[in-house]
Formats: C-alpha cells, sequence, structure tokens
C-alpha cells in the first residue's frame, strides 16, 4: 500500500434501524448501539479503518443524528474530517457521490463501509484491502466478496472470475438475492461470494462511472454540494437538488455495469447484523446457551437469547426464544424467525 496516499474511510450510516427493533428504531438505529462489544456498531466500524494508511474518515448519515455520531467518534478517537447529512435518504449510489465530491473528486482512494457491519478479523480485513489497493490504483471499482457458510438468501452473491491480480478477480456478475436452490447450487460449486457491500476505489474512478451509467445521480450530487451549507465539519448538501437524484444502489447504478469492476474474496469474521438470530450466533453463550444482556434471571432456560433494558426480564423453563424489552416495547419470537420483525413494524405502522 502507497505509504504516500491515505485511504479515506467512507461510512454509510444513513440505516433507519427497524429490524433489530425494539431496541434499535429511527431515532436510535444499530450502529449508534453497543451490541457486539463495548464500543458501539460505528464505533467499531471507524476503529477498523483508522492509523496507519488511513485518513479520517467521511461519514454520510441522517440529519437528527448528528450530535450522537460526533460524540461516538470523538470518545474513540476517530473524528470526521466531514460529517455529510442528507436532507433525504436517496440510497448508496447518490450517498456515495456525496462523499466521493467531499474528498475533492481525484485520486483518493475510498474504503466505502456500512456502519453496522461486524468484522472480527480486522488484520483479514486490512490484507484484502492491501491486495485490491494497486488495482484500484488503476482506475478498477473493487468490491469484498464474503467468503460464504451457508446457502443465504438474504444476500446478494458475486460470481467470481479470472484472476486480474494476487488475490484480485474479475467479477463475471452479480446475482440477485437467490432462490434456496439457487444459493445452494453456488455454494456447492465454490466460485461465488456474498456481496457484503464493502468497497474501494478511487474517487473520480467513481464519479466518473456515474457520468456514464447513472448521470443523474452524479448531477444532482453536483449539484448539492455545489449550493451546500458549511457548519465545521458538518455539510448540508442543498435539499432540493439531493432529492431530485434517482434513489439507485452503488450495486444497480454502478458496479452491475461499469467493465473494469474486481472482487477479493476474504474470511473476515464478517456479519451484517441483520437479525436477533444473527446476534444469538455472534455472541458468547453461557453453559445454557443463553445470551442474556440486562437485569436477566433465567432457571432451566435454553439457547435464548434475552435482553433488557429497563426492566427485569424473568424466564423459567423455556426453550429458543427472544426476548427483547425497551421502555414500553417489548418483543417475543422464537428463535429462527427473527426476519419476521419487519412483519411486527408493519402491523404496528
Amino acid at each position: 500500500m502507497p505509504e504516500t496516499t491515505s485511504i479515506i474511510p467512507v461510512i454509510l450510516s444513513g440505516g433507519s434501524g427497524t429490524r433489530l427493533w425494539p431496541m434499535s428504531t429511527p431515532e436510535t438505529p444499530k450502529q449508534l448501539l453497543a451490541l457486539t462489544a463495548d464500543e458501539t456498531m460505528l464505533q467499531l466500524t471507524a476503529q477498523r479503518a483508522s492509523g496507519d494508511h488511513f485518513a479520517p474518515p467521511i461519514v454520510v448519515a441522517n440529519q437528527r443524528h448528528a450530535e450522537e455520531i460526533e460524540a461516538q467518534l470523538k470518545a474513540v478517537g476517530t473524528p470526521a474530517q466531514a460529517l455529510i447529512l442528507e436532507p433525504v435518504a436517496r440510497n448508496t449510489a447518490p450517498a456515495i457521490a456525496l462523499a466521493a465530491l467531499a474528498a475533492g473528486g481525484g485520486d483518493a482512494a475510498l474504503l466505502i463501509m456500512p456502519s453496522d457491519h461486524v468484522i472480527t478479523d480486522t488484520d483479514a480485513f486490512h490484507a484484502a484491502i492491501h491486495a485490491a489497493r494497486p488495482m484500484v490504483d488503476q482506475g478498477w471499482l473493487v468490491t469484498f466478496g464474503i467468503d460464504p457458510h451457508a446457502p443465504e438468501t438474504g444476500y446478494g452473491w458475486i460470481h467470481v472470475g479470472e484472476a486480474v491480480a494476487p488475490r484480485v478477480h474479475k467479477v463475471a456478475r452479480f446475482v440477485e438475492k437467490p432462490p434456496r436452490d439457487r444459493a445452494e447450487a453456488m455454494l456447492a460449486a465454490g466460485d461465488h461470494v456474498w456481496n457484503g457491500g464493502i468497497f474501494l476505489f478511487r474517487a473520480d474512478a467513481f464519479l466518473g462511472a456515474l457520468a456514464v451509467h447513472a448521470p443523474e445521480v452524479l448531477h444532482a450530487a453536483q449539484q448539492a454540494m455545489l449550493k451546500a451549507r458549511h457548519e465545521g465539519a458538518r455539510v448540508h448538501p442543498d435539499p432540493q437538488a439531493f432529492a431530485a437524484s434517482p434513489s439507485d444502489s452503488i450495486d444497480y447504478a454502478v458496479m452491475e455495469k461499469a467493465p473494469r469492476v474486481a472482487v477479493v474474496p476474504v474470511s473476515m469474521g464478517w456479519s451484517d447484523l441483520g437479525s436477533w438470530d444473527a446476534l444469538h450466533e455472534l455472541s458468547a453463550c453461557d453453559g445454557s446457551g443463553n445470551v442474556c444482556k440486562g437485569d436477566v434471571v433465567a432457571i432451566e432456560t435454553e439457547n435464548c437469547l434475552v435482553q433488557a433494558d429497563g426492566v427485569r426480564i424473568a424466564l423459567v423453563g423455556v426453550t429458543d426464544l427472544i426476548v427483547v424489552a425497551n421502555g414500553k416495547d417489548v418483543l417475543i419470537l422464537p428463535r429462527g424467525r427473527s426476519q419476521e420483525v419487519k412483519k411486527l413494524i408493519e402491523a404496528m405502522k
């Protein structure tokens, strides 16, 4: 990795927080919560891309979370060089365009990271970044493919193509969230990886690809930043200009269409922590397979995740439950069905 040019981490923190309800809410989404460690998900994300080879981060976030984000990043010594506060949510392609423009739009390498993912093997992550860097410097758009261990139907997949450099392969194609049988076939074939939504590319390479494949996104971002209001490190893009952008993901707008797109397969203990079941899998269990946090009393209870904030939860003689209490809200469901929280959110609306 060249010593002369630092990588700029770009942390996407616009998530609204519903899948880990009731702990995670639009007011306090999961990236602002301490779920897997003493630090919050946002703090862990910033820390894993700090120090040598990394510049201070650019964070793209929701206006309502500005003070909390600043406080959390300051607390772990990773204050943002720019905190871009989206006036309206427009998906990842426009958000990253704002960050690329804030970075100067030149040859700076940008490491795009969601703020709420788990990576337990930071050394493996850094080694993958190091492997990708030479191709990035040549103008390639690189994504990191997660070594799959299950036929996941909730993730997009990437078909790994021919090698273009050590550890770096051309993307043969992106695969939408597959049905179960196709996911099983891709897992068995061994030449597919999960699309984890983490990217590395030069700012000018990304903006150039937008100009070709999603010019409306680029124009809206340019106008929004041209008319932006600056308040210290905070950047307030022009609301009217930014609202004119299509709401497109980076995959749809650029990665699936650009000619020089590569993938670095990596096994780094990754999870998008997309459900309470995922948190149970990641957490250290007691001798009965339980994960208990807060004021919890569990007797003859096995394989449960119990999280209490502000109230005491007592369980006797139950197995395979998820029980989460936060304020006036209590969630109870069988383990294995936590993806259905979104049904509850819709019903409560």
